[in-house]
């Protein structure tokens, strides 16, 4: 009797959770192709002589009780104080029978979160809050001006065209102008007029300013009402080794079930036949040029790619222009091993060195170009090879491929990385031990140019009945990795279940309601 078999394009959270469920709750058998020599994407993990670096920064936290069922799946909660909390004496958050993060090394650590605005050579919370220090920090004229403005778009909202539209709703232009506006051209290299609104929806969701004031009372009297907005949880689920330890789990358990993890593989093209349906992908490996004929493609692959890879006829010219004109943001990472930090602790947060307790820090200081650093020790102490002698740093770079800072050599780059961090007083020069770059190209698929009419193209790509998009760069859309996990899993469901439309799987992180409560279905 024949097997059905479903081929899908990328290795990092969409692709193998939908290989993972196929193999689970199907009949189906699933080939993962994997472009890079290893799995995870973006998400994966990098070790440099024992130090870890998470490419990004990947907190898992979700209100989807499926996703965190899945994760407990692969890795058990933590049960034991982690090595840090031990020697500190810090509190920590254990599960009954979780598993003991000294003894073994697949585990969940549940972390706390600290995320911090380095702005003026002082620190701001995240998100912004009408906090003592905010205005200790701010100076009373300036907080005043801000809540004058703040008001003034509450009574007049403006029609949401651009993202500086959606923000200037939310936290008025004053806000907006001090904190949200060169920041945002920073990581996306265009004005927030020039970025749609629904790059908003997607990552700011229902935040405000109102709704962090009534947060930061809420914290204060002690009062607690569910998780609060995203951007507001306060801790989160870890690997002990970075994210690349559970996909690499993941791809360890798709290959014991019978299904197929394959690197290295690049797929080029797929044949579509008169009836808009794809019979075969074309993969460059590296025994050569192989085909893979199956029932089901699931495609991870960023949509520029995926609209050149099909048949001349399989799409109109009009999707392929909309799908050739999309943009994306490139990320180039520095790794810094330094022997110390120069800012100091004033948190109540007890840290190994007495480092600031972040994890990571939005760096907003004008005269650099750095976007974000990341502190490695706090994410994980076991992704620091010394992490009481040493402190792992990632700097952060939002770029296009192609331009000044992607052309620089390796060298060359991790040294104008280190005077950045030195320039504005987070680290002493001669502090630096060691350092490495990584490149990600396409790494964040961005809402301009011909975005605005993705759904034309995504209406074409639903006319190849075989065809499945899934995960961030296989929807253009900014997704954190729970979403992009749902994506996966709605599309085995629809296979599944015989569904004809596709909606179920695009309108995962679609609605604007979707992040204000936890979801039980």
């Amino acid at each position: 009797m024949h097997k059905r078999h479903a081929i899908i394009i990328g290795g990092g959270p969409a692709g193998l959770t939908a290989a993972y469920y196929f193999l689970k709750h199907t009949d189906i058998r699933p080939i993962v192709l994997e472009r890079e020599p290893f799995v995870g994407g973006i998400s994966r993990t990098m070790n440099f002589d024992g130090n870890r670096m998470d490419i990004g920064g990947h907190r898992f936290f979700s209100k989807d009780d499926e996703i965190l069922s899945l994760w407990r799946e692969l890795l058990p909660e933590q049960g034991a104080p982690a090595f840090d909390d031990k020697i500190l004496g810090r509190e920590s958050v254990l599960t009954d029978g979780g598993a003991n993060p000294e003894e073994v090394d697949e585990v969940f650590l549940n972390r706390r979160r600290v995320s911090r605005i380095f702005y003026r050579r002082k620190f701001f919370s995240y998100p912004i809050s009408l906090s003592l220090e905010t205005i200790r920090n701010l100076g009373l004229t300036e907080m005043f001006s801000i809540g004058m403005s703040f008001i003034g778009a509450k009574l007049h909202q403006r029609d949401e065209r651009t993202l500086e539209d959606f923000m200037i709703n939310r936290f008025g232009r004053r806000l907006y102008e001090t904190f949200f506006r060169d920041y945002t051209t920073k990581v996306w290299g265009r004005s927030p007029q020039e970025i749609g609104a629904d790059w908003g929806s997607q990552r700011i969701k229902g935040l405000s300013l109102g709704k962090t004031l009534i947060d930061f009372v809420k914290k204060t009297f002690g009062f607690k009402d569910g998780a609060g907005e995203t951007s507001l949880i306060e801790r989160f689920f870890y690997p002990k080794f970075g994210p690349g330890q559970l996909w690499e789990k993941f791809a360890a358990e798709i290959k014991r079930l019978g299904g197929e993890v394959l690197t290295s593989a690049h797929v080029k093209s797929f044949r579509v036949d008169a009836n808009k349906i794809i019979r075969a992908a074309t993969v460059e490996t590296a025994a050569g040029k192989l085909t893979f004929p199956a029932d089901y493609f699931l495609s991870s692959m960023p949509l520029t790619e995926l609209a050149d890879a099909l048949d001349d006829d399989a799409l109109p010219a009009r999707a392929r222009e909309i799908a050739k004109g999309l943009p994306y943001r490139d990320f180039i990472t520095v790794g810094l091993l330094v022997d110390k930090l120069l800012p100091q602790n004033h948190t109540k947060i007890k840290t190994l060195g007495d480092i600031v307790p972040d994890c990571w820090i939005y760096i907003q200081e004008p005269s650099v170009k750095l976007g974000r650093l990341q502190i490695f020790n706090n994410w994980s102490p076991y992704l620091v090879a010394d992490p009481q002698n040493s402190v792992w740093l990632g700097l952060e770079y939002f770029c296009n491929a192609g331009d000044d800072m992607w052309q620089m050599s390796d060298d060359d780059f991790i040294k104008f990385a280190a005077q950045e961090l030195a320039s504005i007083d987070i680290i002493d020069a001669a502090d630096v031990r060691h350092g490495v770059r990584v490149k990600v190209p396409k790494a964040y698929p961005a809402y301009f140019d011909t975005y605005e009419n993705i759904s034309e193209l995504r209406a074409a790509l639903d006319d190849i009945k075989n065809l499945y998009c899934i995960g961030r760069n296989g929807q253009h859309r900014y997704n954190n990795m729970d979403h992009s996990m749902l994506t996966a899993i709605a599309a085995v469901k629809s296979i599944a279940t015989g569904t004809v439309t596709k909606a179920d799987i695009w309108n995962v992180n679609a609605e604007k309601t979707y992040h204000e409560g936890k979801q039980n279905d």
